[in-house]
């Protein structure tokens, strides 16, 4: 029963996560503490591993949802590299960073993550792209249409950077960052912001996990199960995003992220 539950939890994961090019991490560690707190879990776990395998479990819906978005020609790889430039080295010192905060901390910054990340969810269709100084600029062309749009370079560099430094401490993907960046400051159209985002999420959690098993904070058996519903989670968003809207899911999503996000912040306090 118990792994069954993983997997279920990793396929929901898996698939608002990479529906809305988050990775799913924001509902993983949340869920996962909840498991733990109602004695689900036949292994104790510390934040540090519930972490952990939050963060190896994104590498599943990454995976899965790079390869998929790449058959529909979403992914701008070339811009998604340059972003990895701050957010790879960012990951691992966030991961060692994460071994320090204490847990009552853990919960009161993760609960305000969520409620970021909701604000985020709610405005993104609605906020209008910036005009800043551009030194990048790409003509891209995905699914027959062409799209142009710019970046600087050191701007994404430096949001990546943050992005990646709160995805190691806290065990999410960093998309709550990397989408907006890329649709408001640069310009990008959504889908392929969604895309590219769940590119460099799936290259910086690589980094991101190596360090946490190098801190030995992983339980394998556990990563494999949540991993394997968020493989098959990772399937699924990207098939629903061609095929749906995607508000209806959206609004229950933003719901419970907040009702879980005021029970942690109430919890670590």
């Amino acid at each position: 029963m118990e792994y069954i539950l993983l997997i279920l939890l990793g396929i929901v994961a898996g698939t608002m996560g990479s529906l809305v090019g988050l990775g799913g991490g924001i509902i993983t560690v949340p869920a996962l503490l909840f498991f733990q707190k109602m004695g689900w879990l036949s292994q104790p776990l510390e934040h540090q591993n519930i972490v952990a395998i939050s963060l190896m479990a994104i590498i599943f819906t990454a995976f899965a949802s790079t390869l998929t978005n790449h058959k529909h020609g979403r992914i701008d790889m070339k811009s998604g590299l340059i972003f990895f430039l701050g957010a790879g080295p960012a990951v691992a010192i966030g991961a060692w960073a994460g071994m320090y905060v204490p847990e009552g901390i853990f919960y009161i910054l993760f609960g305000m993550l969520m409620l970021f990340t909701t604000y985020l969810l709610s405005v993104r269709d609605r906020i209008k792209p910036l005009d800043i100084n551009s030194d990048i600029s790409r003509v891209f062309t995905c699914q027959g249409v062409t799209h142009r749009y710019s970046f600087n370079r050191y701007i994404a560099i430096a949001i990546s950077a943050l992005a990646g430094f709160i995805a190691g401490i806290f065990g999410v993907g960093g998309g709550s960052f990397y989408v907006p960046m890329m649709v408001i400051l640069f310009k990008f159209p959504v889908h392929v912001a969604t895309a590219t985002s769940m590119f460099m999420i799936l290259l910086a959690t690589v980094v991101g996990s190596i360090s946490h098993v190098m801190l030995g904070n992983v339980v394998l058996l556990y990563v494999l199960f949540v991993g394997l519903g968020a493989y098959l989670g990772g399937v699924i968003g990207p098939t629903l995003a061609s095929r749906l809207s995607g508000r209806t899911i959206l609004v229950i999503l933003r719901l419970i992220i907040v009702v879980v996000a005021i029970q942690m912040i109430l919890k670590g306090i």
